[in-house]
């Protein structure tokens, strides 16, 4: 049987990680996952990631990242809109996450972008996550 919400499950992995304080953390690569990481990467909330190709669907690694203090750059990180309950926002209507501190990602017909780029646009879509 298959996971119902693999979004999940990868932001689950990453929170989880950082609050153990681990370098890196592998799940289960995917399209949407790569370029969420890779968001995560260009807004600074992770120090890199790699999908390694296997036999199956390949493997994302995801290298956290961590401030002088060894405290977790991310801190908080929440799914927002779910299998059964999607959330959709308009090009108008893009919220601020924690007056800008934090970033929502956002699924537009453009890709995946952060609530900014989206803002500027003028472009609305399906809220995935936020993270701050």
């Amino acid at each position: 049987m298959g996971m119902t919400d693999p979004i999940a499950d990868m932001l689950t992995r990453i929170r989880n990680a950082s609050m153990a304080k681990l370098g890196k953390v592998e799940m289960p690569a995917s399209n949407l996952k790569s370029n969420i990481a890779r968001v995560l990467k260009d807004e600074g909330y992770i120090r890199g990631y790699k999908v390694q190709k296997d036999n199956k669907q390949g493997l994302l690694k995801i290298t956290l990242k961590y401030n002088e203090q060894k405290e977790s750059v991310i801190d908080g990180i929440q799914r927002v809109s779910r299998p059964g309950s999607r959330v959709y926002v308009r090009g108008d209507r893009v919220p601020k996450i924690i007056n800008g501190y934090g970033i929502a990602i956002i699924s537009t017909s453009k890709g995946l972008m952060v609530d900014r780029e989206a803002r500027k646009e003028k472009i609305g879509g399906e809220i995935l996550c936020k993270i701050w």
